[in-house]
């Protein structure tokens, strides 16, 4: 029976989306709708104090960029992008259009067709996530989206030229440097000078992940995002600095990001909790990152690994680190996690800034029932259906009576005049 040797805020709780932050996000997004990019300006000054002649970036201002970094910091971004591509790319190859022949004359299939425009949003308040650019910008070019537009916030009063770069080499074919709720509004509404698109992805605050579940509909987004979650499977054959690390290395993300152990020995989770606190005293984030263990921070002790699977998929994490003797029982048996990091030789670090796999992914336990982003969810799979006279005929049959079940006459009478047409001898013709 799994015990808590610490336990955080209740995780079903924790994120209520508060009354003044909804109100927020609304007000914000009727005056983009009402007044465009003159609300736009105004909310980019209250906000992050940054009024520029022009909201996109110039291909000179761009260059510009590219001369403010180290040559090592540009090969570091194309390296990272390169596995995001091939990752995808190899994900991409194995959504294939479809054409086959169901019954005789019918034939069905399906296209997988990029959406027309998205706009991808790399947050960059606290910490600038260069790798969000990756992880949206390079598997949309991947699926195929004709347009690209990317934004991200002004970081110390001007645009992250890290970020810049990372949008450029990524194949943005536009570049604003707008923040928050008045970048998600300007890009799914639209505005005198940026057009709206038909999708939103990318990570935020919670001003922006409402901004993303309110405008849900009007555009697509990627999925609905809360602070990062970690959790740690662990067992006696890894050592407890290992745990301590990839647990703190999560919850620097915020102080409200929920890092949990879950492990089947006492004695590590005691050793974890230990290391926990002595590494606290050196981290330089270790304000953020304590913060966020004291008060979400969960330790858990099972009796054997099927409780440890059963408990993870409870908890439904964002990331999950497998660092166990067979971390491939967990791969075979669990079902519930945004992504798995199987083996004290990897970490979720990796997956977040360079290995290839996507970073965005499901939290509050939305695991449940989604992945995280990846090429197909910019691909649309539509259907198609193709009939001979013949074929129509024997299915119209089917449908007319299955019409007359549910009382749809119209229905009905689209197989009726079909049958009666094609079911006949051309000599026979009569009006319909």
């Amino acid at each position: 029976m799994a015990i808590w040797l610490k336990q955080g805020i209740d995780p079903d709780i924790k994120q209520k989306t508060d009354s003044a932050v909804r109100k927020t996000v609304e007000d914000i997004l009727d005056a983009i709708s009402a007044r465009g990019d003159a609300a736009v300006r105004e909310l980019s000054t209250r906000f992050d104090a940054w009024s520029p002649a022009s909201f996109r970036l110039s291909r000179e201002e761009i260059e510009a960029c590219y001369k403010e970094l180290d040559p090592q910091a540009i090969e570091d971004i194309k390296f990272a992008q390169a596995q995001v591509r091939n990752f995808a790319e190899i994900q991409r190859s194995s959504l294939r259009d479809v054409e086959v022949e169901t019954l005789p004359g019918v034939t069905l299939g399906h296209k997988n067709i990029p959406v027309n425009s998205v706009g991808c949003y790399v947050p960059g308040g606290k910490y600038p996530l260069i790798a969000s650019a990756h992880m949206s910008i390079v598997t949309a070019r991947v699926a195929g989206v004709p347009r690209i537009v990317a934004t991200a916030p002004p970081f110390n009063g001007r645009p992250h030229p890290a970020i810049v770069v990372a949008m450029d080499l990524a194949g943005a074919h536009e570049i604003y440097t707008i923040g928050g709720v008045q970048a998600i509004g300007a890009m799914a509404v639209g505005t005198e000078t940026i057009a709206p698109v038909d999708m939103i992805v990318g990570p935020g605050n919670a001003f922006v992940a409402e901004a993303k579940r309110q405008l849900f509909g009007r555009v697509g987004i990627d999925l609905f995002a809360g602070p990062t979650e970690t959790l740690i499977i662990a067992d006696e054959t890894v050592d407890e600095d290992f745990c301590a690390a990839d647990l703190l290395g999560q919850a620097e993300h915020g102080p409200n990001s929920p890092a949990i152990l879950l492990t089947n020995s006492e004695p590590l989770a005691r050793r974890t909790m230990d290391a926990v606190e002595r590494q606290l005293k050196w981290l330089p984030t270790a304000e953020i990152a304590g913060r966020a263990w004291k008060d979400y921070g969960q330790v858990i002790v099972c009796d054997s690994y099927e409780e440890m699977v059963q408990v993870a998929d409870e908890i439904a994490s964002e990331h999950v680190q497998v660092m166990t003797r067979d971390p491939d029982y967990f791969l075979q048996n669990m079902t519930n996690y945004g992504a798995l990091f199987l083996g004290q030789e990897t970490n979720v670090s990796y997956g977040d800034k360079v290995i290839g796999t996507n970073h965005t992914l499901p939290t509050m336990k939305a695991a449940r029932y989604t992945g995280g982003l990846w090429v197909g969810k910019f691909l649309k799979t539509c259907t198609y259906q193709r009939v001979t006279r013949e074929a129509s005929v024997f299915v119209g049959e089917y449908c007319s009576r299955l019409c007359a079940l549910e009382g749809f006459a119209g229905h009905k009478e689209q197989a009726d005049i079909r049958v009666r047409r094609y079911g006949q001898r051309p000599t026979e013709r009569q009006p319909a």
